[in-house]
């Protein structure tokens, strides 16, 4: 058979300490003013925050902060940055997943005027101005990606803008991770191995997604002990760094599948944080498949024996995370994981309602 797929990857990837300010030039070629949208605060502490404004500084570039992005933004999150922006030209976002997904999100706003948050999710395909994305958490790939996701207080529920927006660089620097607590490194870890793991377990997996899948899990595997001692040299950090981006650059091939699908229901209505909530149902998931060959290659690019190891390898690192729901709250989250159809069209296997109610009944 022939193979016919198409591979994008359009953004810049800067690696290194102090990479930022060592190569500010490449911000002059976006715009004379910057908007930057960040946390509340852990972007002032770790100080990438720091490092972005001396950078613009550097180059005589002005900005503006937004610093009020929460943990699975808001749309009326970005309504309110989108109303202070001032002709920012770019937008760079720094910290986790939140603020990189947000500055997307704000920047298709900056080029279209007539866009406001409330019809952002529509589905017509929109441009935006620049995007920088300086992640700061190892875990969610949102620094290659085109995704952004949003909550919606009216849909009840987290939604995919549905967009296309790719940064247009994207700055890898490790340090900003030294400090970082363990329960946030573990977490965001296994939410960039839960990326590996659902783009080669796709319908849309190919021969050069499965590059940066077998390359990631298999970074990923030297760091294991690290993560179950719970201490990380600055060369563990960088190491899961790339695997969050060879993460992100697999699953903007592919996308995600069931767990993520499964996981939103627990980030919105439980307030599990999103990178635990994808594989608290991985021994379920893993166990469902019929065909479990491409399973098997995974775990031995980690080095691991059985699925059942593998979910308890899951289990030690996110004991804290463990929960029960009641029969109802199963059948809604059910309901409304089947009813995501494009998400459920990357499992490669028939999907039944009854199987998705195994999967939560098994993990829960």
């Amino acid at each position: 058979m022939i193979m016919e797929f198409i591979f994008q990857m359009p953004t810049k990837i800067v690696v290194g300490e102090g990479c930022i300010y060592k190569n500010s030039n490449l911000l002059t070629r976006l715009g004379k003013k910057a908007l930057i949208v960040t946390g509340k605060s852990s972007a002032k502490k770790n100080g990438s925050y720091n490092d972005v404004v001396n950078a613009l500084n550097k180059e005589g570039i002005e900005h503006i902060l937004f610093d009020e992005v929460e943990e699975n933004p808001s749309l009326e999150t970005l309504e309110k940055a989108k109303n202070m922006a001032f002709g920012a030209d770019f937008v760079i976002g720094v910290g986790g997943g939140s603020p990189m997904d947000a500055a997307k999100g704000i920047a298709i706003m900056l080029k279209h005027a007539e866009i406001c948050a409330n019809n952002l999710i529509c589905g017509k395909q929109l441009d935006a101005v620049p995007v920088v994305a300086v992640p700061t958490t190892a875990g969610t790939g949102s620094e290659v990606t085109q995704y952004a996701i949003f909550t919606d207080y009216n849909a009840g529920t987290k939604v995919n803008y549905g967009h296309k927006i790719f940064p247009h660089i994207a700055f890898l620097d490790a340090t900003y991770m030294i400090n970082m607590p363990i329960d946030i490194t573990r977490y965001t870890a296994l939410d960039a191995l839960s990326h590996l793991i659902e783009s080669y377990l796709n319908t849309k997996s190919n021969i050069m997604s499965e590059i940066y899948v077998q390359k990631g899990i298999e970074l990923f595997s030297t760091c294991i002990e690290a993560l179950l001692k719970g201490e990380l040299s600055i060369n563990d950090r960088q190491k899961l760094l790339l695997v969050s981006t060879y993460a992100g650059m697999a699953i903007a091939q592919t996308g995600t599948s069931i767990p993520h699908t499964c996981g939103y229901n627990l980030t919105y209505y439980e307030n599990i944080p999103h990178g635990a909530a994808n594989v608290l149902f991985y021994r379920a998931y893993l166990n469902s498949f019929k065909n479990k060959e491409r399973a098997f290659d995974i775990l031995g690019w980690l080095g691991i024996e059985s699925i059942d190891k593998f979910a308890n390898l899951i289990d030690t690192l996110l004991a804290k995370y463990k929960i029960k729901c009641s029969t109802e709250k199963l059948q809604k989250y059910t309901d409304i994981t089947f009813s995501n159809k494009l998400k459920l069209a990357n499992h490669p296997e028939e999907v039944t309602r009854e199987m998705i109610l195994k999967i939560y009944q098994d993990s829960l």
